[in-house]
């Protein structure tokens, strides 16, 4: 049985049932928070600029990183100049630049998007109401804030949030056909009660090419139960490219290839099938915690000779150390809900259009 934590979590019966007392105690806490908001109790602050919040329920991974990647891109084909706001989790705190790949202070996600949009404006720091001010400092006039559902000081116009339909409430099912446990931290990978997905814009169900239609069903009635009349969106995650350093090269070049799959991300079992479905001869599988810094000795130290392949967010840490891999590139598309989406898009206020826009210092109660 492997000792990952969400793995341990996922397990019914025995001493992890006791964490459902501080579940519930945490349930309780953060259903009060929601409400304070709700009633304009706790002030909620708008920037100067529009805000798009990408976000999820869970902690792990929801595919909210090519998310936020197609996120900006849509905005860039709409003429916006956007920026992206973060708490940067691992990276520096209060550090805020018109990114280049190498630029410091930004950690593996922060440092994918500098490449993949070179230029773009990035802040990473836990103060999202300070970092709105920053960005908008270096030339964003919209921003793009990452892993922001559960941030409600921050005034937001859109509110994305991400459901994996592998993992839609953060754990996964230990067997086939088999119901995952479904519980707020520390029991389970919830940040919040189900019932808080009723805020949201519209729910965008990624990896939902992994279930059965008559699982995706489910699913969705579940989701409109939890939130009734939230529009509900589907999305895959499709590899585009396999990268050797600098060639790109077709992800079919993986069929038959050997290679040992090296993660830390929130889901590595979602890697992983995407490997297996492109035909890699996958020698062993190394998934670390979501955001680890890997070691050169941890890498040199793994089994076998095949070659490496990582994600591209695992990809930034493994080439700082100069160690040899291969990368599967992954992107988001939507594969339902376009017209909802661009509805959502094309209503984006201009900063000049809005008159409650006067400064992020300004509380507004919403």
């Amino acid at each position: 049985m492997s000792s990952r934590p969400d793995h341990l979590l996922a397990r019914r019966g025995g001493a992890v049932e006791w964490l459902r007392l501080p579940a519930f105690l945490m349930g309780a806490v953060t259903g009060v928070r929601n409400r304070m908001y709700d009633a304009g109790l706790l002030p909620t602050r708008w920037a100067n600029l529009p805000v798009v919040s990408v976000g999820n329920l869970t902690v792990g991974g929801t595919g909210k990183t090519p998310m936020v990647a197609w996120v900006v891109k849509a905005l860039k084909a709409r003429g916006w100049n956007p920026g992206v706001l973060s708490r940067g989790y691992q990276g520096d705190k209060h550090q805020g630049q018109g990114a280049e790949p190498t630029a410091s202070g930004l950690n593996d996600e922060g440092q994918m998007f500098a490449a993949q949009f070179p230029g773009l404006p990035q802040v990473q720091m836990p103060d999202r109401v300070a970092g709105a001010r920053q960005l908008e400092a270096l030339g964003a006039n919209v921003i793009v804030l990452d892993d922001g559902f559960q941030h409600r000081r921050l005034g937001r116009e859109i509110d994305l949030v991400l459901v994996d339909a592998t993992r839609p409430w953060g754990l996964p099912a230990l067997h086939e056909g088999g119901e995952a446990v479904r519980a707020v931290l520390p029991r389970g990978l919830m940040r919040e009660k189900a019932a808080s997905l009723g805020r949201a814009s519209a729910l965008v169900i990624t990896r939902s090419d992994s279930l059965s239609p008559e699982r995706l069903a489910a699913l969705e009635a579940e989701l409109q139960r939890e939130a009734p009349g939230c529009a509900r969106l589907l999305g895959e995650h499709r590899p585009t490219a396999l990268r050797n350093g600098k060639q790109r090269l077709d992800p079919a070049e993986l069929q038959n290839r050997p290679v040992r799959l090296l993660s830390g991300i929130g889901n590595p079992e979602a890697f992983e099938r995407s490997a297996r479905q492109l035909g890699a001869r996958i020698e062993s599988v190394h998934a670390f915690p979501d955001h680890h810094a890997f070691s050169t000795q941890e890498i040199e130290g793994l089994p076998g000779d095949a070659q490496l392949l990582a994600t591209s967010k695992d990809s930034v840490k493994l080439e700082q150390l100069g160690i040899p891999h291969l990368v599967l590139e992954v992107e988001f598309t939507l594969t339902r809900g376009d017209k909802v989406m661009n509805a959502l898009l094309d209503a984006l206020p201009h900063p000049s259009d809005s008159p409650r826009r006067q400064s992020p210092n300004l509380v507004q109660n919403g």
